[in-house]
């Protein structure tokens, strides 16, 4: 077909002349210029994606041919104005007669451009007619656009090695010699000797000898002693199915009364009662027992459950099963997650079983830089799973770009605010879709789909970070800063400032608050009501943060001398150790990317001109050796610091600034992650490259992790615990292909013992003495080093008068007399004098 296709083009195009003429004519066409009728362009992928033409896939050699609605065409030009690749043709677009227009593929680029577009209705005829021959008569009765969409049997093409045989020819296995053929003949020699000697039989012991026997023992083959460690099998998951009852089951009738009134003695009863002979009796032999029953409740507590605290002594003889974290439920989606990982992970506050984790394309920095097109056709997520559906997440955030780091706001869980790789800050509101995390729709709803929800607001990318932001936080509700980062309080009771953090040396504090606008007068408050216009919502965006958007800058940012900041950490983002609501800190946590530990003040300072400038930080430690990726505050002691890089994790004390209390040993894998407890003071989490998941308990083992316990092969990149109730509690871990374990932590994990916080927070007293003292004898060794080092030379000093003192006397002697010697500490002049 496509044979006949060509010849009966090229007879039409060139007007009944041989088609060798008509390919030369489009030769010289090619060369000179192109007809009146058609105009070359050049479409790029985003104007090919909204028209339906892209080359090779909805237009081909086979069927070049589009038809564009005229309409479409103007609309375009009125979105884009000149930026449109249709610009150049406008005039030409608007003085077309008919309501479609024809696009044609020119591969060979035999006008110059990949398209051109037919101006005109005689071309597109022209254009149209060998098609119309081709398909017959049938196909003029249908629409153009169905003619394009008749199939073709596709021609089979030249097979282009590609280098797959070479990988082929490398698993096969070939010869590396030639084979040994098998011989015809073979020869048996003797020696001469033996031939003719006698032969003498006799008896012998076998274990005398040395090969007298061969004994075949029996062993345990190890092909028949193989356990299957993994295997792949389908899994689904349903809702348990329960049936109840609401009316009681009717068994027989019967006559039942119920008493509703309290039945009381009267006056004369009761006063009877109390001047009984028994009543007094009664009360004279219990009154002694009440009084020791009384004085017991006051030396013992009667509340205190001894079975409990007996089971809490027990529990450290447990089992190592009681011990391990098991696997309670696993997320993961094969369009979302595929070929990508989580960044980051975050319970919410207020729903349980709820849990939003944020997906990031896993990719280098060059081959992100390589698919920046397929990037932007394909936004950026933030899932949320819930419990009572494991299979599709219940609602998706749609982000500019790939997150790093989200949390929810504190004073209202439907804000979300999160920081993605391009330096920009976004806000979310999931007001309208609480329902349906909570499982809570009616019934008659039959929208199964998994709902989009665009940001509310972003930031001007022009003030923001030059990096992609690591790390960002919301302040507390008690607590804010000013312009010149001065904290104050928040009488408010709501979160409206956030920071971020990013590797281009930048600290930058947000408000979420409108800004405050210049006095006005209430004639030019009435005008500006008048004149302005409901705001257009076409996707259902919430407006709450409409005032933000696209113009949202930072309130102040801090610019410390830094190489870069991947994370911070504030100590208490509120009050400093102190219960009075005006005490606040101000005071930071940096995290640069070369593993060290700064710790500074993020308040700006006025120099002799009057321009603000960041303070120094007051502490640098370089400990980790490598990127510091977890800073991390203990939930029971509010100065206790976990810290997580490179192959290492320290813990430190505010305050205490001659080095971490606590500093662990090179591991023989990376550390990537790191999380305390929420209910044990003493345990802390550590994640892997390999997969595995380090507990460490302070009271069990100091120098080594409690337990190891893998959890995936890939590295373990989140680790977020949750309490679900007191009997329950959660550990969430993501590892780098993009899956959400979530591990139920064991008894021995979650319920600490007698004492605990006391017995760790002396531990951490007697670490902080421990480094007290080494610091005090590495002074004093120090100081005795050098007073050792000045008596070594004082003493190299003297030997070295004494041996000039030798050398004196030696030259006197020798030469007789002088007249003058002048002597110099390392250096002796001699004036000699002769005398007969």
């Amino acid at each position: 077909m496509s044979t006949k296709r060509a010849k009966t083009t090229a007879s039409v195009g060139s007007k009944g002349k041989d088609p060798k003429e008509s390919e030369s004519s489009a030769g010289s066409v090619a060369v000179h210029g192109h007809p009146d009728d058609i105009c070359p362009l050049t479409l790029t992928s985003a104007t090919q994606e909204l028209f339906g033409c892209r080359y090779d896939g909805d237009v081909t050699r086979d069927n070049p041919y589009k038809i564009l609605r005229k309409e479409d065409i103007l609309q375009d030009l009125r979105n884009r104005a000149a930026v449109s690749d249709f610009s150049p043709v406008k005039q030409l677009v608007l003085a077309y007669p008919e309501d479609e227009l024809l696009l044609v593929y020119d591969r060979d680029f035999i006008y110059g451009s990949s398209f051109y577009l037919v101006l005109t209705v005689e071309g597109k005829d022209r254009h149209l007619m060998p098609i119309v021959a081709e398909v017959g008569e049938e196909a003029l009765e249908r629409e153009p656009s169905d003619v394009f969409a008749a199939q073709k049997t596709p021609e089979p093409r030249p097979w282009i090695s590609l280098g797959s045989e070479q990988e082929i020819e490398e698993e096969s296995v070939t010869d590396s010699r030639p084979r040994v053929k098998t011989p015809k003949c073979y020869e048996i020699s003797r020696v001469r000797r033996a031939f003719g000697a006698p032969v003498f039989f006799s008896d012998r012991n076998a274990a005398e000898t040395k090969d007298g026997f061969i004994e075949c023992t029996p062993y345990q083959d190890k092909i028949f002693s193989l356990k299957q460690m993994e295997r792949h099998c389908g899994v689904q998951a349903i809702p348990n199915c329960n049936s109840s009852s609401t009316q009681t089951p009717w068994t027989y009738p019967k006559n039942m009364c119920t008493q509703y009134e309290p039945r009381e003695f009267s006056k004369e009863e009761k006063e009877n009662c109390l001047q009984s002979e028994e009543l007094k009796h009664f009360i004279s032999l219990a009154v002694s027992r009440l009084e020791v029953a009384i004085q017991q409740n006051e030396i013992a507590d009667v509340f205190f459950d001894d079975w409990k605290a007996l089971s809490e002594d027990d529990g450290g003889y447990a089992g190592k099963a009681d011990s391990h974290l098991k696997e309670y439920q696993s997320f993961t989606d094969l369009h979302f997650s595929q070929e990508k990982t989580i960044s980051n992970i975050s319970w919410h506050p207020t729903i349980s079983g709820v849990i939003a984790v944020a997906m990031t394309e896993r990719l280098s920095f060059e081959d992100r830089i390589n698919a920046s097109t397929k990037l932007l056709l394909n936004p950026s997520l933030i899932l949320f799973w819930s419990f009572s559906d494991p299979i599709n997440p219940q609602l998706l955030l749609e982000c500019p770009d790939d997150v790093f780091s989200f949390e929810f706001c504190p004073s209202d869980p439907n804000i979300i605010v999160g920081s993605c790789m391009n330096g920009q800050v976004v806000l979310w509101d999931i007001s309208a879709h609480v329902e349906r995390l909570q499982g809570t729709r009616s019934s008659d709803t039959r929208d199964n789909e998994t709902s989009v929800v665009r940001y509310c607001a972003v930031s001007s990318i022009e003030h923001g970070h030059k990096a992609p932001v690591t790390d960002i936080q919301w302040l507390p509700e008690t607590f804010e800063v000013s312009r010149m980062g001065v904290p104050m309080e928040n009488k408010s009771g709501m979160c409206v400032q956030i920071v971020t953090c990013a590797p281009d040396c930048c600290l930058m504090f947000w408000d979420i608050r409108a800004p405050r606008v210049a006095f006005q007068n209430m004639a030019d408050q009435r005008k500006q009501k008048v004149e302005e216009k409901p705001l257009e919502n076409p996707d259902g965006v919430p407006n709450t943060f409409k005032h933000l958007n696209l113009t949202w800058k930072p309130l102040f940012r801090v610019c410390p001398r830094l190489v870069n900041i991947p994370a911070i950490h504030s100590p208490n983002w509120g009050l400093n150790g102190s219960q009075t609501p005006n005490l606040f800190s101000d005071n930071l946590f940096f995290l640069p990317q070369d593993g060290e530990l700064v710790y500074t003040d993020w308040k700006l300072e006025k120099d002799d001109s009057g321009r603000l400038f960041s303070v120094k930080p007051s502490h640098r430690f370089t400990i980790h050796d490598g990127l510091v990726n977890t800073v991390r505050r203990s939930p029971f002691f509010k100065d206790i610091v976990l810290t997580v890089g490179g192959w290492t994790f320290a813990i430190w004390k505010e305050g205490v600034m001659n080095g971490p209390i606590i500093h662990s040993s090179c591991s023989q894998r990376k550390c990537t992650v790191g999380y305390w407890s929420q209910s044990r003071p003493a345990v802390f989490y550590i994640g892997k490259e390999d997969g595995n998941l380090e507990v460490w308990d302070l009271l069990e083992k100091t120098h080594e992790p409690s337990q190891t316990q893998n959890i995936t092969t890939a590295p373990i990149t989140c680790i977020k615990p949750w309490i679900i109730s007191s009997k329950q509690h959660l550990l969430a871990v993501s590892d780098h292909l993009g899956t959400l374990h979530i591990l139920e932590i064991p008894w021995t994990l979650r319920s600490p013992c007698s004492n605990e916080k006391l017995s760790v927070n002396k531990y951490f007293e007697k670490e902080v003495d421990r480094l007290v003292y080494f610091d005090k004898r590495r002074e004093m060794r120090t100081k005795e080093k050098k007073n050792m080092d000045a008596e070594e030379l004082r003493k190299k000093m003297v030997r070295q008068r004494s041996q000039i003192s030798k050398w004196i006397l030696i030259i006197i002697c020798l030469v007789g007399t002088y007249s003058v010697v002048k002597y110099i500490p390392g250096k002796l002049y001699f004036f000699l004098t002769y005398l007969d």
